[in-house]
């Protein structure tokens, strides 16, 4: 057995039979649900479901007009891309192994069944990355003669145009008011266009993408992307630097974390969904399609830590104009993929939202915001390209004026009221998780200049260190909770106080910190998982736990000494996955299901991190 079947085993015996419909026929599609995988090339991405449907793609960006939508349109106008067989009765689907290509087998209630193969091709030509516009399915029969049905929907404007279509020979091309798709297929393109059943023969392809015409035959044409798209991908999986156990878990949170970013600028999306709910009916709908400096910094981190350095390479160059372009000044928490700065959130009203749970949110308001933290991750994200050996265009003295003037921004602003990491809209404190970051930034300043040779600055950024951290340790500590609480002179506990000992603040067998985590497992703990604050914000208490602070809250385990708990967690965290591997961001503690945009790369890295933790090392076997 090939490993690419036996994954395909795997993955049916984990996914299970999917519902069908009454005999006969092409039944509805399958309902909304995260239960879905994610193809894409640093360009753009598309979520197909465990049917081969198409349900979310945004272009020409991440940020851009989903032209499938189905994920949050519940109703008949939803846009999508399925490829149907009839008579369904059950799938399968899988990764092709180390790589982003998708495959999903469907099969009729007689046992026939096709193959689907999608792609967004990705492979280096000509001196540079080719990531294309351009999705590539493939569909071949593998047994029997079954019928099927290709529905290419695509509209624009957030659902509220159908495109003008004209079609030739080969293709179709659906005319938009910004810019043109056009599909070239050595399929029926009047079957496409009735939505015709037709008995499935032969390979057939698609190719959609922009307006162009293909230089070499279709087959030839998508058959050469699926195998270098492959290789490209097997290649990079397989110079990672992964740990020995949770490979396979390592290795797509890592492809994923590598989908996320947007090559073009070198931005970092947090998730590639907007107003998927944090809970059901919570209104907790919010547009993740940015980069947030925050995010941004612990994706680079998971993926150093594997020895894949070239994320970090690109996201500086973002991270660069950001930095340059404050002039010393205030930076928000997030900006637009293209350093866009103004992101106003307005609704779309045509849209009922995921699983008819609105609303719709394009644009997110948290860019006005005070999140002090910011300048920490900034210096965070930064600070390996001063030390690193490995990068062409280290950092140095000439680079390192700008990151101090970040620094100045974290002293001005240590110790002063802000909306804290979790972005609360109507309360403002001194929180003390922008109050550690403030810290960091000095901290890893004095590092930097050390490395630089620079002892005054060294100096300098270590007094403003010291001091913070003995302030930070006295004006956090609740002595009544026997914890840090998640503001100076504060009583509440917060999840991410536990980023004390992931900055290096604090030692974690420190009494202190053992005391905060056996605390917050009274408080924010629904079993195995962790949510991120116990107050009321401003829709109430969060219903939903959050990935990223179970994550935190086993490594926190893992350091204070109680492994086989932190194990037993992270396994949980593994099983409440998704079929394909992949996390949003949030858990529901009662359900298991998933809640939150996705994916959310938070929730990868916690994978990441969490695996690099707690595996036994390589030479344990070897």
């Amino acid at each position: 057995m090939t490993s690419a079947t036996a994954e395909a085993a795997a993955a049916e015996d984990h996914a299970g039979p999917s519902p069908a419909p009454a005999p006969g026929g092409f039944g509805p599609p399958a309902p909304a649900s995260l239960d879905v995988g994610v193809i894409g090339n640093c360009a753009y991405s598309a979520l197909v479901d465990a049917r081969g449907r198409v349900v979310w793609c945004c272009l020409p960006r991440f940020d851009g007009d989903p032209v499938f939508n189905a994920l949050l349109d519940p109703g008949a106008d939803a846009s999508a891309w399925a490829i149907e067989i009839e008579d369904f009765a059950s799938s399968t689907q899988w990764y092709e192994p180390n790589t982003a290509v998708l495959r999903t087998r469907l099969y009729d209630s007689a046992g026939q069944g096709i193959e689907i193969t999608d792609l967004a091709p990705r492979f280096h030509s000509r001196s540079r990355y080719f990531r294309p516009l351009t999705m590539v399915r493939r569909v071949k029969p593998i047994k029997g003669t079954p019928r099927i049905r290709v529905s290419l929907a695509p509209r624009f404007n957030w659902g509220a145009q159908a495109p003008i279509i004209t079609r030739g020979s080969n293709h179709i091309r659906y005319v938009g008011p910004e810019f043109t798709l056009r599909l070239n297929t050595d399929a029926s393109v009047s079957h496409i266009l009735s939505r015709q059943p037709f008995v499935l023969s032969r390979e057939h392809n698609f190719v959609l993408g922009a307006d162009e015409t293909l230089t070499d035959g279709i087959a030839d044409t998508a058959r050469h992307f699926e195998q270098e798209t492959i290789a490209y991908w097997r290649t990079w999986s397989k110079r990672l630097a992964i740990p020995f156990e949770y490979q396979e878990a390592v290795i797509r949170a890592a492809i994923t974390l590598k989908l996320s970013l947007y090559e073009d600028t070198g931005a970092i999306v947090a998730a590639m969904t907007t107003s998927i709910p944090e809970a059901p009916g919570s209104q907790r709908n919010w547009d993740y399609r940015y980069c947030w400096l925050r995010d941004a910094f612990f994706v680079v981190r998971a993926l150093n830590s594997l020895s894949e350095v070239g994320t970090m390479e690109d996201y500086l160059r973002w991270l660069s104009n950001v930095v340059i372009g404050s002039h010393g000044e205030h930076i928000q928490p997030l900006y637009g993929i293209g350093l866009e700065p103004e992101l106003p959130e307005s609704f779309v009203e045509g849209l009922g939202g995921y699983r008819g749970m609105g609303p719709v949110r394009v644009g997110n308001q948290a860019q006005e915001h005070f999140q002090h933290d910011v300048y920490g991750n900034i210096v965070l994200g930064a600070a390996q390209s001063f030390h690193d050996h490995r990068l062409l265009s280290r950092a140095g003295v000439n680079e390192f004026p700008y990151l101090e003037a970040v620094g100045e921004q974290a002293i001005r602003v240590y110790g002063t009221p802000d909306a804290g990491m979790w972005e609360l809209r109507t309360r403002a404190r001194v929180h003390t998780s922008s109050a550690l970051m403030s810290w960091a930034a000095c901290d890893r300043l004095a590092k930097i200049a050390r490395t630089l040779n620079l002892p005054e600055r060294a100096a300098y950024w270590h007094g403003h260190s010291s001091r913070m951290r003995e302030e930070i340790l006295e004006k956090s500590w609740c002595e009544e909770r026997q914890a840090f609480a998640e503001s100076f002179g504060g009583h509440e506990l917060d999840a991410s106080v536990l980023l004390m000992v992931e900055v290096g603040l604090i030692d974690a067998r420190d009494p202190r910190f053992i005391s905060t985590v056996e605390a917050m497992e009274k408080s924010l703990c629904d079993g195995p998982y962790m949510r991120r604050y116990e107050a009321a914000d401003d829709f109430g208490k969060p219903e939903t736990a959050f990935n990223i602070c179970t994550f935190w809250r086993i490594d926190a385990l893992a350091k204070i000494g109680r492994k086989a708990e932190a194990r037993q967690i992270f396994e949980t965290m593994l099983a409440a996955r998704n079929p394909l591997g992949l996390l949003s961001e949030d858990t529901h503690p009662v359900t298991g299901e998933m809640w939150g945009n996705f994916p959310q790369t938070y929730s990868m890295v916690g994978i990441i991190n969490a695996a690099v933790r707690l595996s036994a090392p390589w030479d344990s076997c070897i």
